[in-house]
Formats: C-alpha cells, sequence, structure tokens
C-alpha cells in the first residue's frame, strides 16, 4: 500500500475511484479496511477530519490496479448546489460536467467553498464514485442535494451502505430513496463488521459498471481472495501449533508426595501455558494486522499482548461452556498423569514389566521414556484436557473476530462470552494422540512431515475455520 497526496498525472492503466459523501460517514473507514492497515488516515467521531484529498494504490502481485482517494466531506451540500445553480443561470447550454468544471475554476483558495471544490475536483478526475452513506441517518435534504451535484459529473456511482447492522429498516428506506435517483447497484459495506465477500461484490459491481477494467478488477479480486484465504489458514494453523505445543507439553513428577515439589512443577506447566498462549495471541493480531491498541476485549481484555483474564481464573470455564462442577473448576488445570497406552495397556493400570513385555521392541522405541519413568517410579504431568479446551476455544472465538473485524473498527472488539463454540467431535482422541507424541511438541521437519500429526493439524484447521 501506498499513502500520498494525489497528482495530476495518473498512470492511465490505473482505475481512479473517488470515495465521497457527506463528514463522518466512513469513507477514510472504508479505506482503511479495503487496505487491510489501520495507518491511512485519520479517523474521529468529530466532522471534517479529513481535509484533503488523499491517495492509497491496491495491488495485485506488486501490480499496481487501483488508486483509491480519500475526499473532504461535503459539509454544505445547501451552499455548493446553490453556487453550482447560479452558473447554470449564466451558462444555459453549458452540459453539467462543465458547469462543475466552472465551478472548480472560480473557487479561490480562501473561499468558503474550497472543500467541497476539492471533492469535485477529485471526482472530475476519477473514473467512478463510491458515495458512502451511514445508514443510520435519515434521508435528508443535504443528501438529496449531494446526489444531485455527483449525478451531473456524468461519473457512475456506487452507493455503499455503512453501519448496515442492526438497521434493517433504515437500510430499506435509504434503498428506496435511491431509486428515484435510478441507483440500483447499491452495496453493504461495513467498515466494522467485515466479511470478504463484501469486498468481492465491491469489486464485481465496479466490473459491471466499468467494462474496460474487467480483467484487471478480476485479477485483483483472485489475487485479493488467495491473500484472505491464506491469513485465515495461517491464523488456524497458528492455533493449531498452540494446541499441539501445549498438549505435547510434559513435566516428569515423582510418584512420592512432595508438596513443595509438585507446586513448583504445577506453577512451571502453568507459566509455560500462559507463555504460549500469549505468543499466539501476538502472532494472531500480526497475521490480521492489527495491534494490541486495536484489540481491548471485554471480560477478556488484552493489554500490553496479554490476556488480562487468566486462563487458570476459576471463572473461565463457565465462559467457556465448560462444566463447573469438574474437578479443573478448582485451578482450570492443576495437570493430570499421563496415562499412555501401550501394546493395548495402561502404564497407569498395569505393572510396568508386564507392559514392557507386551509392548514389544517398536512400542519400547517409542515410549522407552516414559517406560523407564515409570519403572523408576516417576509420572509425567501435562495440562489436563479442560485447559486445553479453554485455550481452543478462546483462539477460536478470537479468530473469527479477527476475521470479522474491519481495520476501521472503533469499537471494543467483544468476546467477553464463546459458549457458542464447539469441540471437535473427536477431540479426546486428538489429543490423547497429540500427548502420546511429545516429540512434536517442537516445530521440526520431521514432525510436520509425520502423516498422523498432518491429519490432526488439517482436522484443527478445518474446524477452526467451520469448514465442511
Amino acid at each position: 500500500m501506498m499513502v500520498k497526496k494525489p497528482n495530476s498525472l495518473n498512470t492511465p492503466l490505473l482505475l481512479n475511484i473517488a470515495v465521497v459523501g457527506h463528514t463522518n460517514t466512513g469513507k477514510t473507514s472504508l479505506i482503511r479496511t479495503m487496505l487491510r492497515s489501520t495507518e491511512f488516515g485519520i479517523i474521529e467521531d468529530a466532522a471534517g477530519t479529513t481535509r484533503h484529498v488523499e491517495q492509497a494504490t491496491i495491488s495485485a502481485n506488486n501490480e499496481p490496479i487501483l488508486n483509491l482517494y480519500d475526499t473532504p466531506g461535503l459539509e454544505d451540500s445547501r451552499a455548493l448546489f446553490a453556487q453550482i445553480k447560479k452558473l447554470q443561470a449564466r451558462s444555459k447550454l453549458s452540459p453539467p460536467i462543465q458547469i462543475l468544471e466552472q465551478f472548480v475554476t472560480d473557487i479561490s483558495v480562501s473561499d468558503p467553498l474550497e472543500q467541497e471544490a476539492k471533492v469535485i475536483r477529485q471526482v472530475l478526475r476519477s473514473d467512478i464514485l463510491l458515495y458512502i452513506i451511514d445508514v443510520r441517518e435519515p434521508f435528508l435534504e443535504k443528501y438529496r442535494l449531494e446526489l444531485e451535484i455527483l449525478t451531473q459529473s456524468g461519473k457512475p456511482i456506487i452507493p455503499v451502505f455503512n453501519f448496515i447492522a442492526g438497521h434493517d429498516q433504515e437500510l430499506t428506506k435509504w434503498r428506496q430513496h435511491l431509486t428515484a435517483f435510478h441507483m440500483h447497484a447499491t452495496l453493504e459495506f461495513d467498515t466494522v463488521a467485515f466479511t470478504f465477500d463484501a469486498e468481492k461484490r465491491l469489486y464485481q459491481k465496479m466490473q459491471t459498471l466499468l467494462e474496460s477494467h474487467y480483467d484487471r478488477l478480476q485479477k485483483l479480486i483472485d489475487y485479493r481472495a488467495t491473500l484472505w484465504n491464506q491469513l485465515c489458514l495461517s491464523g488456524a494453523k497458528r492455533i493449531a501449533e498452540l494446541i499441539a505445543n501445549v498438549a505435547c507439553y510434559r513435566e516428569s513428577k515423582a510418584t512420592k508426595n512432595n508438596l513443595i515439589a509438585d507446586s513448583l512443577i504445577e506453577n512451571r506447566l502453568h507459566d509455560f501455558v500462559r507463555k504460549a498462549e500469549q505468543h499466539c495471541l501476538h502472532d494472531l493480531l500480526a497475521i490480521f494486522n492489527f495491534s494490541e491498541k486495536d484489540v481491548e476485549i471485554q471480560n477478556i481484555p488484552v493489554s500490553n499482548g496479554q490476556w488480562q483474564l487468566d486462563i487458570f481464573a476459576p471463572g473461565i470455564l463457565k465462559t467457556y461452556g465448560l462444566d463447573v462442577g469438574s474437578a479443573a473448576a478448582k485451578g482450570a488445570a492443576a495437570g493430570v498423569g499421563i496415562d499412555l497406552m501401550v501394546g493395548g495397556m495402561s502404564l497407569g493400570a498395569a505393572s510396568a514389566l508386564g507392559a514392557i513385555a507386551g509392548a514389544g521392541w517398536s512400542t519400547f522405541k517409542r515410549y522407552g521414556d516414559e517406560i523407564k519413568a515409570t519403572v523408576k517410579g516417576t509420572k509425567w504431568q501435562c495440562a489436563d484436557e479442560t485447559t486445553l479446551q479453554v485455550l481452543y476455544l478462546r483462539q477460536k472465538h478470537l479468530l473469527k473476530k479477527l476475521m470479522h473485524r474491519g481495520h476501521a473498527a472503533q469499537d471494543t472488539l467483544q468476546v467477553d462470552k464463546a459458549d457458542d463454540e464447539k469441540l471437535p467431535n473427536d477431540w479426546s482422541k486428538l489429543i490423547s494422540t497429540l500427548r502420546q507424541n511429545p516429540s512434536w511438541q517442537e516445530h521440526s521437519a520431521t514432525r510436520n512431515g509425520n502423516p498422523q500429526y498432518q491429519q490432526i493439524e488439517t482436522r484443527l484447521i478445518g474446524e477452526l475455520l467451520d469448514e465442511k
């Protein structure tokens, strides 16, 4: 993405798009969302935040496809309309577009309509207009005047409905009003509640209105779709990595009761789980180009890259719809001894020598450390299944929020309740397999090339992305 002041020499092949509308309707927000960047422009609740025309270029595989022009808001549409009417009265035979050209020529730097002139000047230089509408606002006279002025440019206009969530009736009324201007190719594009389908439909509508740019826009659609799928896949893969990392982690523990030693082991386990989740959180924000400043999560707040509601907090199980009556509720995850299956026998239930006798050499090679530890009276301690469930559900819920959060969103990201998220049907089997393969804890070519690990990873990714 490139951001700069527009110049008069535009590359002929590039599609030039003016983003226009009344003040504070979300013009800068739309461009931020399309760029997937929080860095473009300034967003504030105050009207007239954007005072100059700014440009951003969107590319496909480093090939520039289109320029987006963020324009100042049309603050005084009545005065603008009156001025244009005066020019029309003087030049009755001049076509509308020449009247607009005369208007921008006549306006001086100190003129009260200087800001409106900046908008009209960019409109005349552009190939197509995106007229941004805050559907929460009623269709007032100022909007009617703006549309009448913009249609005089002779440029295709796509009305873009913003802030549509929960405003179906208002949206219907806006559609009805726009039919009077013969505008039927409208688009719902919520810059806060983002969906990639809306972005794709925007480019497709441009294809319909601008046949000469059809192929280049299709190249952009294909590229952006691939990029988006890669982002989502990267996020899901990072969560699968977290689950494997924690499920395979273990601490050796003597079978004799030693409260101090057990407490130290438990503390190390808890610290490992917390840090592993923090690293995953940081990576997820980076993948979707958000920062800690953009994500303040209610009831499970994130501050300075840290989850503020600890994964071992007593109340977290209820938040994720888990059984608060389970033993894990006492501390969410004190850790449990691994019960490995060897040769069809459980080392936790059968004698060690009997297990070894029935296992065979291949099994001993795989579970030799566990067998030796059991003979010596050592147990393994790892994060219990409830902890892993919380990890999975919390990250899955966060992933969905990030996938549907526009980069212009100023509201708090809500991840206060995730009991509607579900675990994979074969969750326990997946976790059991991970626990039986402690060498899979760290990223390695051997692990990643293992067909069994690949199957588990693919299964988790599919569930995280709700792939049926």
